[in-house]
């Protein structure tokens, strides 16, 4: 667990320091299965048209689900897999899990996804670490205290423009029957920027706008899972969170411009028409 230590000593809270070191475990131990299951053949199963879940999903999500509840038998857990439907933030000291972020991708064989695990109280992300099991990439951060990554603090990039940024962006489930809108924002940000990737795993576009990889994110129909801890990550690192026309963003908006700071505002000019849309 040494590539949490600089995130811990740099804490002085020590609950929340034991919050973040029991997710770190739970996290790689949950990344170690799903390298496992990885190259070898798994179930897949289908929860909406091209929403799938894998074997691998739930395995992951057993093995964090019991690492959270013996450490803190008294937090409730939400979980993608065993808590789809949810009645807004949890009510006090809880858990944000997302067992595997970028099943799409897992059930291809395409090496882009995560563990994600936050801890928080209500709607705020107090600790929180997402591990890309094949490139054995921890990420890590605690209010407070920094985000790291592998024990290097973090810090979101010096891009000022719109055109010196490489940014992402996802499309969400529902893309089908929001085809239109989707493309129609991916149009009004294509031709101003220097690139724009679409990897498909939330959690990692956010890591990666907070380690400086990525200048900015924006992406709708995400889940609590799929952002609470990547929006501590940024925070840490310096970065800005909103809605699309800039408003207070919480796990529990569907809508997210996530960037350097720098550019915030003129992500949010151009996505401010496609605002309230999912």
């Amino acid at each position: 667990m040494h590539r949490l230590d600089p995130c811990l000593t740099a804490c002085a809270d020590s609950e929340l320091k034991e919050r973040l070191s029991v997710a770190g475990m739970a996290a790689l131990a949950a990344g170690a299965l799903l390298r496992d299951f990885f190259d070898k053949p798994f179930r897949v199963r289908h929860k909406g048209a091209i929403d799938l879940v894998t074997e691998a999903d739930v395995a992951a999500e057993q093995v964090v689900l019991a690492a959270l509840r013996e450490a803190f038998p008294a937090d409730a857990i939400l979980s993608e897999e065993s808590a789809n439907q949810y009645q807004g933030a949890p009510v006090g000291r809880a858990w944000v899990v997302d067992p595997l972020d970028g099943t799409t991708n897992f059930a291809h064989h395409f090496p882009w996804f995560a563990v994600s695990i936050a801890a928080v109280a209500g709607s705020v992300s107090t600790a929180g670490v997402i591990y890309a099991p094949v490139l054995d990439e921890l990420f890590c951060a605690i209010a407070g205290a920094g985000a790291w990554l592998n024990g290097r603090r973090l810090a979101v990039s010096t891009a000022a423009t719109l055109q010196d940024s490489l940014l992402a962006t996802g499309f969400p489930y529902t893309i089908r029957e929001k085809s239109s809108e989707v493309l129609a924002a991916v149009a009004a940000l294509l031709p101003e920027v220097q690139g724009l990737r679409r990897a498909g795993a939330a959690a990692m576009d956010l890591a990666y706008v907070a380690a400086g990889r990525l200048d900015g994110f924006w992406e709708i129909n995400l889940k609590p899972w799929d952002t609470a801890a990547g929006i501590l990550l940024l925070a840490e690192a310096g970065g800005m969170v909103s809605t699309y026309n800039g408003g207070l963003y919480t796990p529990y908006i569907p809508e997210l411009v996530a960037s350097n700071g720098r550019i915030h505002q003129a992500m949010v000019e151009r996505l401010t028409p496609f605002a309230g849309r999912d």
